[in-house]
């Protein structure tokens, strides 16, 4: 099971402690092309801006800043167009992104990125809101279409058309009645599917580390089935 709270004693960027400023100070290119075990690219999609700050649109960057404070890697950089902070997490390199192109045009940022430090697609693992889950309800895949989403369409049209990347799913729910979908994805979350996003940063975010340590298909295995229970549950359930 895949429920449990964050670790935060996993990720020591201290630099007080022996090796650790060493290591950070060595995250060039040149240095992460060799490294192993080989580096991870998470992105998380979304709008830059106050005004887009809470959205549902947005929940790809809170996935982003969930991560990054549980496991404590600052995101205090700007690189390739994106928000962006590296690190260690139990030994493995971590490099984090939120564009700031707006959420149409994130492959400007992610592609250049992933291409920048030669990462295999594999090694990319994008977060994105998804209307057709129950909102709080995950999924972790290897890959997939975009979904009609314009920021996996503009991820996959950068990675020249390359689906094969993996895609950390956050479910927000479908608008209510006849609401236009893109006036629900620019709102804030009400005070219900707020407590219920919460929740599923800290599970996303646990899984995540998960990931780095026991690799993607054994996490998204174990995690998808809690998910499954998940999404029984919450379908129903009004927002």
């Amino acid at each position: 099971m895949l429920a449990s709270p964050l670790s935060r004693s996993s990720f020591r960027p201290n630099k007080n402690q022996p090796g650790n400023e060493t290591m950070l100070s060595r995250l060039s290119r040149h240095y992460f092309c060799s490294i192993s075990p080989q580096p991870w690219l998470f992105v998380g999609l979304g709008n830059p801006g106050d005004k887009f700050k809470g959205t549902r649109h947005n929940v790809g960057f809170e996935m982003i800043d969930a991560f990054a404070e549980a496991v404590g890697i600052p995101m205090d950089m700007v690189h390739c167009k994106a928000v962006f902070g590296k690190g260690f997490v139990n030994g493995v390199p971590v490099f984090l992104a939120k564009p700031q192109t707006y959420m149409n045009l994130s492959g400007e940022s992610s592609g250049p990125l992933a291409a920048y430090y030669k990462l295999p697609l594999n090694r990319v693992i994008v977060f994105h809101d998804d209307m057709n889950l129950p909102c709080g309800v995950l999924r972790l895949h290897h890959n997939g279409g975009h979904g009609s989403h314009n920021g996996l369409k503009s991820v996959i049209h950068n990675f020249r058309g390359n689906t094969l990347f993996p895609r950390l799913r956050i479910g927000i729910g479908r608008p209510p009645g006849q609401m236009d979908p893109k006036a629900f994805l620019l709102q804030k979350f009400n005070a219900a599917a707020r407590e219920r996003i919460d929740a599923a940063l800290k599970e996303g975010a646990y899984a995540l580390e998960q990931v780095l340590s026991k690799g993607l298909t054994e996490t998204a295995r174990c995690f998808n089935t809690d998910q499954k229970y998940k999404h029984i549950r919450l379908q129903t359930m009004p927002t």
